[in-house]
């Protein structure tokens, strides 16, 4: 029976790796890697140098693929078909790699920046392929330290208040209105920089991007002031790299 890890590997320093995820990348015969082309081929290269620290060379095989475009352009009622379209190219990769890539006896990994269960879909997309049934295997799941963590580590302070609830939500969940009932958010996958439109409310924001990377940047303070600072810092950081993944915690202090 083939067997499959999917391991967290933090939001990019290599110093985030768990004792978990390093016996996990140690018993990993083939490790699948989906390319995002040339403009994030450093991400590419960040798993490579993981792999040269902590795998004895010679003891695995790298098998990289393309990853399938999604319809970013795709909004409102087109936006979750455009997900499922692009999830189920990813299952036809996976697929094929699985079958085609991975013996009888092996064991493959994919190794998910972040942790697994948090804004990641290779769990969804192996659960689609073991349903489909042309390929068998089984597979198990390795933690790990994901940006939320990172950010507020790197800022010193805590995702919740005393007795107060927080709530992870995404940019575009974000812009349809502020949580009810929730004072502490923490926003990803923001393209759009959705924080602006709360730039009026006494809030405070906690943002960091390229988190454990050496082009990390971090910013906070009232939203009102940092809001100029992060649209400037995070272009800069695009123009230069071509891509920008940032996190971040807005903090709003309830009214008295």
């Amino acid at each position: 029976m083939r067997r499959i890890h999917v391991i967290g590997i933090g939001a990019g320093d290599p110093d985030q790796l768990t004792l978990q995820a390093v016996k996990a990348l140690r018993d990993t015969d083939v490790f699948f890697v989906l390319d995002k082309g040339e403009a994030k081929s450093d991400l590419v290269e960040l798993r490579r140098d993981m792999l040269r620290t902590h795998v004895p060379e010679g003891t695995y095989r790298v098998v990289r693929a393309r990853d399938p475009e999604r319809d970013r352009s795709a909004g409102g009622a087109a936006y979750s078909p455009a997900v499922e379209d692009w999830r189920r190219a990813r299952a036809d990769i996976y697929e094929r790699l699985i079958a085609e890539e991975l013996g009888e006896d092996e064991t493959g990994a994919f190794l998910v920046w972040g942790d697994p269960a948090l804004y990641d879909s290779t769990l969804g997309i192996l659960e689609e392929v073991l349903a489909r049934g042309t390929v068998e295997f089984t597979y198990d799941v390795v933690p790990g330290i994901s940006s939320v963590s990172a950010l507020v580590a790197r800022h010193r302070t805590g995702l919740n208040r005393v007795a107060r609830p927080v709530q992870i939500t995404t940019g575009r969940r974000l812009a349809e209105g502020f949580p009810e009932g929730v004072d502490d958010v923490v926003v990803m996958l923001d393209a759009h920089q959705v924080f602006r439109q709360y730039a009026d409310q006494d809030i405070d924001i906690y943002w960091g991007a390229c988190i454990g990377t050496p082009d990390e940047v971090l910013v906070s303070g009232p939203l009102a002031e940092a809001a100029p600072r992060i649209e400037r810092l995070r272009a800069e950081l695009r123009e230069r790299k071509g891509w920008v993944m940032d996190t971040y915690l807005l903090r709003r202090h309830p009214k008295e």
